[in-house]
């Protein structure tokens, strides 16, 4: 007998389904059978956005929901949850998954910089979370799922604002478990380099960004980067009832780059 795992009776939100880990993870859902519904900061016509619902399409033969949308925008935020709702009467699950990365450091960082970082790295996931509440209590089984980063636990120079943001969803993710238990579970995943527009970013502020990219690959214990799907599989082995015993925590998936002592 082999080991599936399906959600056919589930309706996950996710969010920044346009692009990199985001587009895979409602990729993941999908093949699990979930019903997905996605937003994103891009309209319907964004290629990201055509490629989220042909796929769900293909995979699980069920229509997904779309709806842009900015997660900074308090309203906007409510106003998607609201309408995901209506459309499939449950939200089981909630993926929060959208962010960026902000490449500043501790003195070059300012007001502003900080403000958008944390509205989009951390309060967006907040106020996902406090929206989606009252409907993923609904059936006591509610899950939370944050994508943090494992900037969450050890960082690089010039990303000041972000790893703070990040650190902080390491413990919002303890708080929500605690507070919101047992209806709700609220669990965190942190990777490390995955290959993802991104890591692109990253990589291009260097002089050489594929001698950058190669001393990165070669910090890591299993010699490559971590794959968009790869992060997707762990929401979607999170959200089942083989991991019905897991809250509180952020596990770290970075290709075993935090098991060096020292460089």
């Amino acid at each position: 007998m082999s080991f599936t795992i399906d959600l056919s009776d589930k309706v996950v939100i996710v969010t920044g389904v346009s692009s990199g880990i985001g587009a895979s993870i409602a990729n993941m859902y999908t093949r699990a059978n979930a019903s997905v519904a996605g937003c994103a900061l891009e309209d319907g016509n964004h290629e990201g956005v055509k490629s989220f619902v042909e796929t769900a399409r293909k995979e699980s033969g069920k229509e997904p929901f779309y709806m842009q949308c900015d997660l900074t925008n308090d309203k906007a935020i409510i106003d998607f949850v609201e309408a995901v709702y209506k459309h499939f009467g449950r939200i089981d699950i909630l993926a929060s998954n959208a962010g960026a990365n902000f490449f500043k450091g501790v003195y070059e960082c300012s007001e502003e910089d900080w403000q958008k970082n944390l509205d989009l790295n951390f309060r967006s996931h907040w106020n996902l979370a406090k929206a989606t509440r009252k409907y993923l209590e609904m059936h006591g089984t509610g899950i939370i799922i944050i994508t943090s980063s494992s900037h969450a636990y050890n960082t690089l120079p010039g990303s000041f604002p972000y790893h703070i943001a990040k650190a902080a969803l390491k413990a919002m993710v303890q708080s929500i478990t605690i507070d919101w238990g047992p209806k709700i579970r609220c669990v965190g995943i942190a990777p490390g380099f995955i290959e993802t527009r991104l890591a692109t970013t990253w990589f291009d502020q260097f002089p050489d960004p594929e001698k950058e990219r190669q001393r990165i690959v070669d910090a890591y214990p299993l010699k490559r980067l971590g794959k968009p799907d790869e992060i997707g599989g762990w929401y979607v082995f999170l959200s089942s009832e083989y991991a019905a015993f897991t809250g509180g925590q952020t596990y770290l998936i970075d290709g075993g780059r935090s098991a060096i002592m020292m460089d």
